[in-house]
């Protein structure tokens, strides 16, 4: 089982929009199952699950002291990929979630202050050896502060190809538990989406090829004895 986190040290930088879409995508893509947490205390990805009609993704109550343990519940449970939305602020419970994840996407508007704000989030990553991978989200359609921004953040890190623009749609779908991409599949976010999944799906891939690791590498037996409630 591969654990992805979403962090954003900046509020407002559509990290739980982005969770929720990336965990449909792969599902659809035939990556199930997939289990979502929301770690933020604000619990918008809980509220958006709430309103599904559509039993995948599943979603795991869990705590964050909880949370290592119920990974390896959750991987004896046959999840495939765990997505984990986390508060919007440096704090314990982004480390924590960080320090499990197996990849961490660092969604980034283009503005001179979220790209400010990322430094502190990529620093944690780097003291735990995380991977991470940045995405431009909420561009603006031909916005020269786009381009700028992405060459920014790729001297940081590896930016993800993929940039996702700021459509109605996007909002709209969070309103009433869908994704942009079963409102329309043919959208321009739809495909936004889907290549931001193939990228991240095959960077997974190239994780694994070159460090496999084996069940249950993100903790210990004896520690899996705490469950996860799954709704």
């Amino acid at each position: 089982m591969k654990v992805i986190a979403v962090a954003s040290q900046k509020g407002g930088s559509g990290k739980t929009t982005l969770a929720g879409h990336l965990a449909v995508q792969a599902e659809m893509a035939g990556q199930g199952p997939v289990a979502l947490v929301d770690t933020d205390p604000q619990g918008s990805l809980s509220e958006w699950w709430n309103e599904r009609e559509a039993e995948t993704p599943l979603f795991a109550r869990t705590t964050v002291e909880r949370l290592g343990a119920d990974i390896g519940r959750m991987e004896k449970m046959g999840i495939n990929l765990l997505f984990v939305d986390t508060p919007p602020a440096i704090t314990s419970t982004i480390a924590n979630v960080i320090g499990l994840a197996d990849l961490l996407i660092i969604p980034t508007r283009p503005s001179p202050h979220d790209l400010r704000a990322v430094g502190a989030t990529v620093e944690l990553a780097e003291g735990l050896n995380t991977p991470l991978i940045f995405v431009v989200n909420g561009a603006t359609p031909r916005a020269r502060i786009t381009s700028e921004a992405a060459i920014a953040l790729s001297q940081h890190g590896t930016l993800a190809p993929s940039i996702i623009h700021q459509r109605v749609d996007f909002a709209s779908s969070m309103i009433d538990g869908r994704t942009t991409m079963e409102l329309d599949p043919s959208s321009r976010s739809s495909d936004e989406i889907s290549k931001l999944w193939t990228y991240i799906e095959e960077r997974l891939a190239r994780m694994e090829a070159n460090h496999p690791m084996p069940p249950s590498h993100h903790l210990s037996a004896s520690q899996a004895s705490n469950g996860a409630a799954f709704n």
